[in-house]
């Protein structure tokens, strides 16, 4: 028999788990200021294998609009521009020959609308798997009254359920309305 604690439990775990993929993919969004998060998809040709840039540089940030990459290894500076030039950054590096800069530029207000029509698109993806992890806990739990639960159990449950969705759901909500401030802030 169905075990519905368990089964809810698992789905709170999936939705959460929606609700963290939008956190991570919020913060690579470039919002303006300077946040090394936005470096994470990079990866950099070291040593004949790809690894991401955090492991063979040092990034900070010195001020609001700069993020400063510094190799460990100086023949590696040419590997890491071309490594920001082909990812998806959007940022012309400059090299002085011992560090990397990258000046990130204010954005005009047509590109912080595209910015949050980019967030929007991100939280609607995060909240169709919340719904369909609500939906396969419903069909879940609708073939377990043909296996012996209790239709009040099952409605207990599925009250349970929509609960824990209504509570991710106003998450995802929650921080999206954070990013478009962040982004519509000037």
């Amino acid at each position: 028999m169905l075990d519905v604690k368990q089964t809810l439990n698992d789905a709170s775990e999936r939705m959460e788990m929606a609700a963290m993929y939008l956190s991570d993919e919020l913060q690579r969004i470039r919002a303006g200021r300077a946040n090394v998060a936005i470096l994470d998809g990079v990866r950099v040709d070291s040593y004949g294998s790809k690894v991401p840039l955090n492991q063979v540089a040092s990034v900070m940030v010195p001020d609001a609009r700069t993020i400063a990459i510094k190799p460990w290894d100086k023949k590696a500076i040419k590997d890491i521009e071309k490594a920001i030039m082909d990812s998806d950054v959007g940022i012309t590096p400059e090299n002085n020959g011992e560090m990397i800069r990258l000046n990130l530029p204010q954005p005009t207000e047509e590109r912080r609308r595209d910015l949050v029509k980019q967030c929007n698109k991100i939280g609607e993806r995060a909240k169709v798997e919340i719904r369909n992890v609500r939906s396969d806990i419903k069909d879940k739990l609708k073939k377990a009254i043909k296996d012996g639960l209790s239709e009040d159990n099952e409605k207990d449950a599925e009250l349970s359920l929509q609960k824990i969705h209504d509570k991710f759901i106003k998450q995802v909500d929650e921080l999206l309305a954070e990013k478009q401030k962040e982004i519509m802030t000037v």
